[in-house]
């Protein structure tokens, strides 16, 4: 799945566009590398998010194409 298409789906950032905006901007790492929008993830990789002063690193355990909002946490455990 798409970088962009799992931080939407798993709720880590509401829109699709500003996942692709943070990518593109640099503050998205996968595996501790800068990544694209358009980079494939699987379940072991590490993403780490940085928003202003807050930084979210989460480790991939699901991917689903889609998701109700009480399971999406169930797509990533906190590293």
């Amino acid at each position: 799945m798409r970088l962009d298409k799992y931080l939407k789906v798993s709720r880590i950032i509401k829109r699709r566009t500003i996942a692709n905006e943070a990518c593109d901007a640099g503050r998205v790492l996968v595996n501790d590398k800068v990544a694209k929008a358009s980079q494939d993830v699987k379940v072991g990789d590490t993403v780490e998010v940085h928003f202003g002063e807050k930084t979210v690193r989460v480790r991939i355990t699901a991917i689903l194409d889609t998701t109700k909002k009480e399971s999406a946490t169930d797509m990533y455990e906190y590293v």
